[in-house]
């Protein structure tokens, strides 16, 4: 068995319509297609299938990722008890992975009616083991718990237990997985700071790629809302929210210089 595969070998069946990262934020930058769930939109229904088809895509290369971290290195490279950890992790992705189908299913969506970015794996592919838990386990696992609370609070407002008793689920599992995320970072790096200041800021691109150009935030009106307190139990300090949320309203306010630029340029045209 291949160890330290590419994202581009990863099996799918025809349903899926595989895209690259670059393709997948281009379409956003077009689109801004994250856009927010509101329960009190007119096409709720469309947005919360988009996420949840999201969510689902995510759930296939979380389990594959835990899935590479567990095999490929040797006990010589990580503790075994971390290796331990990361087949737990697919234990868990894999229920996730039938829940999310179930869930898409309950809400009138298909596989593959969206499409797939290998995002989430690519930072599962870094050479250093250290760097994966700082990507997959700190970063992505991290805005998976604020993408399931918000759609836990979504499946309330709507009056869909089925939908929130199911995101409260797999969030129990994802503030597990980034805990054990921050565990192992913070053991493995003991005794090299630079190493972990590395991994951190590997991390911190992997956050602010996942910030969609300032979508996620604090804020009431934010799209993705960080889930401060659930971040907390799971390892995250105030300062590491903190960053997110400042880095988040920096592109905020970067995009809505672009806005007014491109109204100014139009207006000038105009006349």
């Amino acid at each position: 068995m291949r160890k330290n595969i590419p994202p581009s070998s990863l099996a799918r069946d025809r349903r899926f319509n595989r895209i690259d990262t670059e393709q997948r934020m281009r379409d956003f930058r077009d689109t801004m297609v994250v856009g927010n769930v509101d329960p009190d939109a007119e096409d709720v229904a469309d947005r919360a299938r988009r996420r949840m088809h999201g969510i689902f895509v995510g759930e296939i290369q979380a389990l594959e990722g835990a899935g590479r971290t567990a095999f490929d290195f040797g006990t010589d490279e990580v503790p075994y008890e971390l290796k331990l950890d990361m087949a737990r992790q697919c234990w868990d992705e894999a229920r996730h992975c039938e829940i999310s189908v179930k869930l898409a299913e309950h809400m009138g969506g298909e596989l593959g009616e969206y499409a797939e970015a290998t995002t989430l794996f690519e930072a599962a592919c870094h050479a250093d083991p250290v760097f994966r838990l700082a990507g997959v386990n700190r970063a992505l696992e991290g805005l998976a718990i604020d993408v399931f609370t918000q759609m836990r609070e979504v499946g309330q407002a709507l009056g869909d237990p089925i939908l929130e008793y199911c995101e409260d689920y797999m969030l129990a599992d994802e503030v597990t997985h980034v805990k054990m995320g921050s565990r192992w970072l913070r053991e493995v790096t003991e005794n090299d700071k630079e190493r972990r200041k590395e991994a951190l800021e590997f991390q911190r691109i992997v956050d602010g790629l996942f910030n969609f150009r300032g979508q996620r935030g604090e804020e009431a009106d934010s799209p993705i809302r960080l889930a401060r307190e659930f971040r907390k139990m799971a390892g995250f300090s105030d300062g590491e929210v903190d960053d997110i949320a400042e880095m988040s309203a920096k592109s905020r306010a970067e995009l809505e210089s672009e806005r007014m630029a491109a109204e100014f340029r139009a207006e000038a045209v105009a006349d």
